[in-house]
């Protein structure tokens, strides 16, 4: 009689393909499958979202936004994914993923809408800050704070891209893929998910941003098991953990779990992208009270993403000093630009609020319609009408 002991087990490796100083971990290997144009891309890509970050921060704290989430120490694990995904898969996110909207074609503008909630956001201004909502632009479905929800969401496309398949064997076949944390993997969304992804051979991938922490729960404190990648194996989906702050490995990975979740009609894929969240789990957070600023210090210096893709671009001779600060400089430019433009838009119509509920208006909608109007008209000092496009006559 042999009990499985998880001590007695070896722990799941970590694949890599790239170390700290920026040269192949394994010198004997193949260089990676990039461009040098992919890799300046990615680059500029992940500084982008790192100021942005920076700079909505700091704006949040003036009192110009509601919140903002940073995904500081993460960008290598959306970009390099996003990079390898197909153009016509579908994306369920969770809320640190601007790395995956700003590599599938976000600009700054598509960023700063939604933000302030100005005229031009997609989510008419009705959803919070970093809750993007990029379905028609870039294949990605808009996030809601609902912590899981979109994992069973993405088996639900995979499962219809799956019988879109066999209707129509001569198209480019589809993945569904599913971003979410460590924290998100403790919810029963995370199970159920794994288990119908399984058992009907659907073909998505998970894609698991393990950054240590589940607000303020350490992982430590999170599970007894070996991670999150162990759990696939306990349903029967393949795993694969990696290390995240290297975007070559990200991107290895996320390309060969694609092809794999595709191969002989289809099946599930999970990847374990293992990295630190820097920042503070929001805006409303301060995670000084549960960690050491000398912990946050070592993995910004031992484990940043970018300086590990910075390294590898100037070792080859692709980047210097000179390009680091006129980039930097350019893209803060462009942020702020973009922001104060964003800010000096109307908010949307006031009938906004009433859209996308129901195809037509019901009977209790229209009632609460025409309340809102007359207690508008009524105090006219309390409500800031004139922000909104249309002012009144909008609703």
């Amino acid at each position: 009689m042999n009990f499985l002991t998880s001590s007695d087990l070896a722990p799941i490796p970590t694949y890599r393909v790239m170390n700290s100083e920026g040269y192949l971990n394994d010198p004997n290997r193949q260089p990676p499958d990039v461009s040098n144009d992919q890799a300046l891309t990615w680059y500029k890509n992940m500084l982008t979202v790192n100021i942005l970050d920076t700079i909505m921060f700091e704006v949040q704290r003036q009192g110009r936004l509601s919140f903002y989430m940073v995904s500081a120490g993460e960008e290598a694990v959306t970009v390099g994914s996003a990079a390898a995904l197909g153009p016509n898969d579908v994306i369920t996110c969770q809320y640190r993923e601007t790395g995956v909207f700003q590599q599938r074609g976000f600009t700054l503008k598509d960023f700063m809408s939604p933000l302030v909630a100005n005229r031009n956001d997609p989510g008419k201004g009705r959803n919070m800050p970093v809750h993007y909502s990029g379905k028609q632009k870039t294949g990605v479905h808009a996030v809601a704070s609902t912590l899981g929800t979109q994992i069973p969401h993405a088996v639900g496309a995979a499962y219809a891209f799956k019988m879109e398949a066999k209707e129509n064997p001569t198209e480019s076949p589809r993945v569904a893929a599913c971003y979410f944390g460590d924290g998100a993997a403790s919810e029963g969304d995370f199970h159920g998910a794994l288990n119908m992804a399984a058992t009907q051979d659907c073909p998505v991938i998970f894609i698991c941003r393990n950054n240590g922490f589940a607000i303020s729960t350490p992982t430590s404190e999170q599970y007894r098991g070996d991670g999150i990648a162990s759990r696939g194996i306990g349903y029967g989906v393949d795993a694969l953990r990696v290390d995240g702050t290297d975007i070559f490995a990200v991107y290895e990975a996320t390309k060969e779990a694609r092809r794999r979740a595709l191969q002989d009609g289809g099946r599930p894929i999970l990847i374990e992208f293992m990295s630190y969240r820097v920042s503070h789990h929001s805006t409303s957070d301060d995670s000084f009270a549960y960690r050491s600023k000398g912990e946050i210090e070592s993995w910004k210096t031992g484990y940043n993403p970018l300086s590990r893709l910075r390294r590898w671009l100037e070792n080859n001779g692709l980047w210097n000093e000179t390009m680091e600060k006129e980039t930097r400089s350019a893209i803060r430019k462009a942020v702020l630009a973009e922001l104060t433009a964003a800010e000096s838009e109307q908010k949307p119509a006031l009938r906004a609020v009433f859209d996308d509920v129901y195809a037509e208006l019901s009977e209790e909608q229209l009632a609460q319609k025409e309340e809102l109007r007359r207690i508008m008209m009524k105090f006219p000092d309390e409500y800031d009408v004139e922000s909104h496009e249309g002012g009144i006559a909008g609703l």
